[in-house]
């Protein structure tokens, strides 16, 4: 017995029973990876917050903190911004990123018009 379906991708399209289990898998790959994009996207927003308060910036010059932190030390910046969580709440920070974050503090305080002994020790 055959059995067909129609393609969500491709609506002209039938799929046989093979093309619509590769298919499935592909859409619970693709679910699976927004979830991840979801996730990810939460912790960096939470992070961002966290620089705001840090070093007393806007949301945007927070993101540029963050992302100059993770190019600078060559960390994926879902990892910096689980670092800067942690260490928000206590924890240590690596060396080379809490340095780092300490430079980027001061430059981009240096633009908002402060002088970098305004903030706070980081």
């Amino acid at each position: 017995m055959a059995f067909f379906a129609i393609s969500k991708r491709h609506p002209l399209r039938l799929l046989s029973v093979t093309e619509l289990a590769i298919e499935h898998e592909q859409l619970q790959e693709e679910n699976a990876q927004l979830q991840r994009a979801i996730t990810s996207h939460a912790v960096i927003d939470q992070a961002i917050g966290a620089v705001v308060v840090l070093g007393r910036l806007a949301p945007e010059e927070a993101w540029r903190v963050l992302r100059d932190v993770s190019q600078r030390t060559n960390t994926k910046l879902r990892t910096v911004a689980e670092h800067i969580l942690a260490f928000a709440q206590g924890d240590g920070l690596p060396d080379t990123e809490r340095e780092e974050l300490r430079r980027a503090l001061d430059r981009y305080t240096l633009y908002a018009g402060r002088r970098p002994a305004d903030g706070p020790t980081v």
